[in-house]
Formats: structure tokens, C-alpha cells, sequence
């Protein structure tokens, strides 16, 4: 006698119990059933498993992929995908995280308007604490000749590998900075571009 797939069964073959929408503006909603979005206005696409998902990528840009992944709350953002089944495969599995209000017609999981507001707060938002590491990495490198690679380690105790790990990282990608490196006299300097 075969069993009908839900529960865990149903999760390894990529389907849950749940019908995930998507608009035209990219806000996601999840039902706990496509009856729920029968007379629901408007163009919207449907989906209940990672392959349906993928499917709809196959037809979607992607730029569209990238702002329906950074308009999930709790993830970290990002600029492209490497393919869209990638790109499929993590909005998927963020998406399964995300559970309808009970006896609610849905709730929106993801919106694209509050993502902007996020992404405006994050560009302008100053160190929090005085005495952090990376307070003072940002001031060396505020200075009006910036900072050799040799004061960066002596300010932070890191090895030259961390330092630059770090530029690239926190300050270049997460906090949108932009560092530029040259060499003065024989010595790696970096300095922040205003």
C-alpha cells in the first residue's frame, strides 16, 4: 500500500502542504490552501513545490529572482545568483520557513517596499559603539592619508590576511563603503573614498 507524500516524505520530494503567490510588484504571500486564493484579483503566480517555483523562474529576468530574494525578511542580501535554479532552490527554501496566520485568508511573507526602507537605513548607518574594531579601522582610514596595512594589523591584533578580509567584507559589502588600496613607498595603504 503506498502512502500519500506529506509530512517529511513531502518535504524531500520538494512539495509542502502550502500555496505560495507571487504579484507583479514581487510580494509573496503564502495560503494554507489554493482554495484560499481562488477570487483573488489580480496577476498573480501560483506555486506549491521547488519545481514549480523553478519553473516560473525558467520565465522570470534575473534581476526579478534577486529583489524577490532580498524582499525575505532574514536573509542576507545579494546582488545576483549564479543560475536560477540556484536562485530557485534558496527562495524555496527561505519560503519554507514562512507559515499562514490560522483561519487568516494569508499573510503577506515578503514585501518589496520595506526592503528599500532596510536598505536605505543600512547605507547610512553609522558604527554603533566608539570602541569596536571596527570603529577604529574606519577612522584610520578616514584619516586624509589613510592607513598602511601594517597600522590596520597593530590597531586590530589581526594578521594581513584578516585585515584585508575584512575591507573586502564587512566594510566593502555589508556596509557599502568603498575602500580604495594603493601602494605609497613601498607599503599597502587603503583609504575610503568619500
Amino acid at each position: 500500500m503506498r502512502r500519500p507524500a506529506f509530512g517529511l516524505a513531502a518535504r524531500e520530494k520538494g512539495t509542502c502542504m502550502h500555496t505560495f503567490t507571487i504579484d507583479a510588484e514581487n510580494n509573496t504571500t503564502v495560503f494554507a490552501s489554493s482554495q484560499e486564493i481562488e477570487g483573488r484579483g489580480g496577476e498573480i503566480e501560483t506555486f506549491r513545490s521547488q519545481q514549480e517555483l523553478a519553473a516560473l523562474a525558467t520565465q522570470w529576468p534575473g534581476a526579478r529572482l534577486v529583489e524577490i530574494w532580498n524582499s525575505l525578511p532574514g536573509v542576507v542580501p545579494v546582488e545576483r545568483f549564479t543560475s536560477r535554479p540556484v536562485a530557485a532552490a534558496r527562495i524555496w527554501k527561505a519560503l519554507q520557513r514562512m507559515k499562514p496566520a490560522s483561519g487568516a485568508p494569508g499573510r503577506p511573507v515578503a514585501s518589496k517596499r520595506g526592503n528599500a526602507r532596510k536598505k536605505a537605513l543600512r547605507g547610512s548607518r553609522p558604527a554603533k559603539r566608539p570602541n569596536t574594531k571596527t570603529a577604529k579601522v574606519i577612522a584610520l582610514l578616514q584619516q586624509r592619508k589613510g592607513a598602511s596595512l601594517q597600522a590596520l594589523m597593530q590597531a586590530t591584533g589581526w594578521q594581513a590576511h584578516s585585515v584585508r578580509g575584512f575591507l573586502s567584507g564587512q566594510l566593502g559589502k555589508k556596509m557599502g563603503l568603498h575602500v580604495r588600496s594603493s601602494k605609497r613607498d613601498q607599503e599597502r595603504v587603503y583609504i575610503i573614498e568619500r
